[in-house]
């Protein structure tokens, strides 16, 4: 058998540089770095010799730039992915909050944080967290719970084992989420003699699972006898490649549609089965149909409480709901009768044993009854009018210019539940929200993310005032790697959303605005200067006409811009939507609070647990 001598770290590099996906693509699109102590001599030697056949992208966070290799991911389909290298200590814990991302949303990322010297010869090395009671224990222990798979690289043989088990994990449409190989400082400088065939270019395949028949048999049972039935499309259309399947399965069948955050897009926003977004961002249409359905077809959603209304949504007493799901976990959730299948595969399967049968006529046209009222409503919120504009108005103005293959990019705060219910998705994959885990810093990491690997694509990242403070520096590689973005920053005066929270619950409005946070004085901002400073062009917008023309502007630049424009940090869209569980005090000395507190008992009775 051939042998080759190489260090752990050439021997990871050359064999990230073999992994094909079915495309014959590299699966590998390239690795984030920050570079110290404890990956600049191993893993950054190695990667500086690999030059373009595994390419370095260089990172001004550690959290930000894995952000990027997940939204990279999702962008991709899960496809192709990207792997992140960080130091011991600080630039590793500081991605913990990504992994979590990633597991959450069930996106593929390799972490690979460099950790302590496996011969613990210089022990405690510099950042080295050190338990008194478990010298096994490092930092990168964080990463155990919100990693997929996790191993720990204390010998240069433990690559034999350690990498295709990673391969597996990152590539299976059930278990997909972050990897973890924490690497020894040490051990990556260290030689074995690798096998050759090692290093042999292999493909990657995601593998598609036929349904159970028995549980198909089950499921078309239930579509049969539904009167009422509505599909809930998540994120599992998507990375399956099913967005074209499921709007035949519903045009034949004349079953009604509703979209998760993740599964927004999945039908074009002119589908006429479409009803847009359920739950708690939802439209009133979507969830008037959740409320009388008597089956709920959940293709690809973990059915969370944004999507259930906290399980209060599905309001039929006789409802019966069918999970088909790759993942069996997500297929069972609350009884659900598990169909646990590919969706692609799923909804062919469906549509053979179904034949011609299709959902009553009156209840399909009940359903699309009630679109032409919300989308005037729809028109009338997004119009301009407001001296202040609304997170809805700029919404408005985005979409008026947009194209159906820009893609919005947004995370946390109230622009998800806007932009949920309000924006028009001309085409799938244009709607990229991370709302799994809702982070707020994501959105500009995120959009560079989405850009790197659609690159012909017009990308809009829209994010608040307090996502920007907590995450801009990857504005700066957008423009270092010539990767454009348009930025669009509404200025609310602080955690807008939150505080709308905050006063909805009976609380007094308390540290979540600046003028109601402690200090001693409050600078003006000046958004505009710091994203010039980090070499955006920067641009103000006083008005929604010229916030308009600012876009235009943003459209011909020849670089990322951000565009910066004042909002009303109280208004939202209170069109459409749900109740949502957000636990009020039992004791309160305010009576704003005992009263919400009496409203929150009553909205809990309509949760429907255990059934």
């Amino acid at each position: 058998m051939a042998k080759v001598r190489l260090t752990t770290a050439q021997a990871l590099v050359r064999f990230l540089a073999a992994q094909r996906n079915a495309d014959s693509q590299p699966i590998f699109a390239g690795v984030w770095a920050i570079f110290g102590h404890g990956n600049v001599a191993g893993l950054g030697e190695a990667l500086h010799a690999a030059g373009d056949a595994l390419p370095t992208f260089r990172g001004q966070n550690e959290q930000s730039m894995a952000l990027a290799a997940i939204a990279y991911a999702k962008a991709s389909g899960r496809h192709r992915m990207m792997a992140c290298t960080t130091s011991i200590g600080p630039g590793a814990t500081n991605m913990v909050t990504a992994a979590a991302v990633a597991h959450v949303n069930r996106l593929p990322v390799l972490l690979l944080p460099g950790d302590v010297f496996a011969n613990r010869a210089p022990d405690p090395v510099l950042q080295q967290v050190e338990d008194f009671a478990d010298g096994t224990v490092s930092a990168n222990d964080c990463f155990r719970p919100v990693s997929r798979y996790f191993d720990r690289i204390a010998r240069p043989e433990h690559l034999l084992t350690a990498l295709p088990r990673a391969m597996a994990v990152l590539t299976d449409p059930a278990n997909c989420g972050p990897v973890t190989l924490a690497l020894c400082q040490d051990t990556q400088a260290e030689a074995y003699d690798y096998p050759e065939s090692f290093f042999a270019e292999r493909v990657w395949r995601v593998r598609r699972p036929l349904p159970d028949r028995a549980e198909l048999a089950e499921a078309v049972a239930a579509l049969r006898a539904a009167k009422a039935p509505l599909i809930v499309a998540g994120g599992g259309v998507h990375y399956s490649g099913a967005c074209a399947a499921l709007a035949a399965f519903a045009t034949a069948h004349g079953i009604p549609v509703v979209e998760t955050q993740a599964g927004k897009s999945a039908l074009p926003h002119s589908h006429p089965l479409n009803l847009g977004a359920i739950g708690v961002t939802g439209t009133a249409p979507a969830n008037a149909a959740a409320a009388e359905a008597d089956l709920i077809l959940a293709i690809g959603t973990r059915l969370a409480d944004f999507t259930t209304g906290s399980w209060a949504a599905f309001g039929n007493p006789t409802r019966v709901l069918v999970g088909l799901n790759v993942q069996p976990f997500d297929a069972g959730k609350h009884l659900a009768r598990p169909l646990v299948a590919d969706a692609l595969e799923g909804l062919a399967s469906l549509h053979a044993e179904l034949g011609n049968h299709a959902a009553p006529a009156a209840w399909t046209a009940a359903c699309q009854g009630r679109l032409p009222a919300w989308r005037d409503a729809v028109t009338a919120i997004t119009a301009p009018g407001n001296a202040t504009p609304t997170d809805a108005q700029v919404i408005g103005a985005v979409q008026a210019w947009a194209r159906d293959d820009t893609v919005i990019v947004a995370a946390a705060g109230g622009l998800p539940g806007e932009l949920h219910k309000l924006w028009q998705a001309g085409r799938p994959g244009s709607y990229h929200l991370e709302y799994g885990y809702s982070t707020m810093g994501y959105e500009i990491a995120g959009g560079l993310g989405v850009k790197l690997a659609l690159p012909t694509r017009e990308v809009v990242v829209m994010l608040g005032d307090g996502s920007w403070l907590m995450a801009n520096a990857e504005l700066f590689t957008s423009v270092m790697l010539g990767l454009k973005l348009i930025v669009v920053l509404l200025d609310n005066g602080g955690f807008g959303c939150i505080e709308r929270l905050q006063r909805g619950t009976g609380g007094a409005s308390f540290n979540n605005l600046l003028v109601t946070a402690r200090h001693n004085t409050l600078p003006v901002l000046d958004f505009v200067a710091q994203a010039a400073g980090l070499g955006a062009i920067a641009l103000h917008a006083d008005t929604l006409a010229s916030f308009s023309a600012a876009l235009a502007t943003a459209r011909t630049a020849d670089r990322s811009t951000v565009i910066v424009l004042q909002t009303d940090p109280a208004a939202s869209t209170e069109a459409g939507g749900h109740w949502w569980d957000v636990a009020v005090p039992e004791v309160s000395a305010r009576p704003e609070v005992r009263a919400a507190r009496a409203q929150y008992d009553a909205n809990r009775r309509a949760q429907r647990l255990g059934d």
